[in-house]
């Protein structure tokens, strides 16, 4: 079973800027797990059957109108009928103001009412967005998170391999820390992964030989991020010399992270290699072929060989991470 996460009501309240009408105990006591929302215009006309009793309900322009449209009495009972199934909370959009029959519901079963001067359509993409982000999917794993020209590179390997001085080249070469050590990942859609620094250890990186250090203090606020997309994967490995290292790039390596595809690309590490340079070339190849271009098909071309008569594999890897 899928681990359940949770958000106070008050971080809701505070990212969308909304404003208090009523809240049955403190808003930090309250907390929504989904990240789905609801207009329940289909629920006030009395149709139940797949409520999900766990979405937060946006009261926009339609469904005021609609209730207005009703005599008092249907109005009385869709809106008793509707509270009693304690919904988690009721935004009111276009800085409606709620009536006194719905304020004594609330009262009656407990239901937090919320306000916004802001546009239904607005509500919903916004907070829709920050639920997902908030109550994404998400595990932690060992590695170190960069961004590199705009690319997120995800850094994984055996501890001691160098992830963490790569990281620290990678930053005085202008990029970005997100993570060293752990990082915590998110799936924030069906095909993006987020990943970020747990809050007790952001910003800081582990040297051998040195101790603890962090990032920001030493380079500056422009050497940190809190987030960023997965781009790629970098596996970084000790050289061995016999095996085979990919030198064309013709096969799509990848791994799987909370069912999500991730490209990977293993780098061995050997005195004298510039792993900051390799990484710096390898996000800007991976920005080129996901815009269409590949440089070893370019070259095979070039050599009179056709490309689409060569067999290429989608090579799944599994990482320990």
């Amino acid at each position: 079973m899928p681990d359940i996460y949770t958000l106070p009501l008050s971080r809701i309240i505070h990212e969308m800027q909304l404003e208090e009408v009523y809240l049955p105990k403190s808003a930090d006591d309250i907390l929504i797990q989904s990240r789905d929302v609801v207009r329940p215009g289909i629920e006030l006309s009395g149709y139940y059957q797949y409520f999900d009793p766990t979405r937060i309900a946006i009261f926009g322009r339609a469904e005021i109108a609609m209730l207005y449209s009703w005599k008092p009495e249907k109005r009385y009972i869709a809106l008793e009928s509707y509270f009693s199934q304690q919904p988690p909370a009721v935004i009111f959009a276009r800085g409606f103001e709620p009536d006194q029959d719905m304020r004594a519901f609330a009262s009656r079963y407990a239901v937090p009412l919320l306000k916004s001067q802001d546009s239904t359509s607005n509500i919903v993409s916004s907070l829709v967005a920050f639920l997902n982000v908030e109550l994404a999917p998400r595990i932690t794993r060992h590695g170190v998170l960069v961004e590199v020209y705009g690319e997120g590179i995800l850094l994984v390997g055996d501890s001691g391999v160098g992830k963490s001085e790569t990281a620290i080249e990678l930053i005085k070469r202008g990029h970005r820390l997100i993570a060293d050590d752990a990082v915590e990942i998110r799936r924030v859609s069906s095909k993006s992964l987020v990943g970020q620094s747990p809050e007790n250890i952001r910003h800081f990186i582990e040297l051998r030989g040195i101790g603890i250090i962090n990032a920001r203090r030493i380079f500056g606020m422009g050497a940190v991020k809190l987030s960023e997309k997965i781009d790629m994967c970098i596996n970084l490995e000790l050289w061995d010399s016999s095996k085979v290292y990919d030198r064309m790039g013709i096969d799509s390596e990848y791994t799987e992270i909370l069912g999500i595809r991730v490209p990977v690309m293993t780098i061995p590490v050997k005195p004298g290699r510039n792993l900051a340079i390799i990484i710096e070339v390898a996000a800007m190849n991976n920005r080129q072929k996901k815009m269409g271009y590949n440089a070893a098909h370019e070259l095979l071309s070039a050599l009179g060989m056709d490309v689409s008569m060569m067999p290429q594999q989608d090579i799944k890897r599994e990482l320990d991470i």
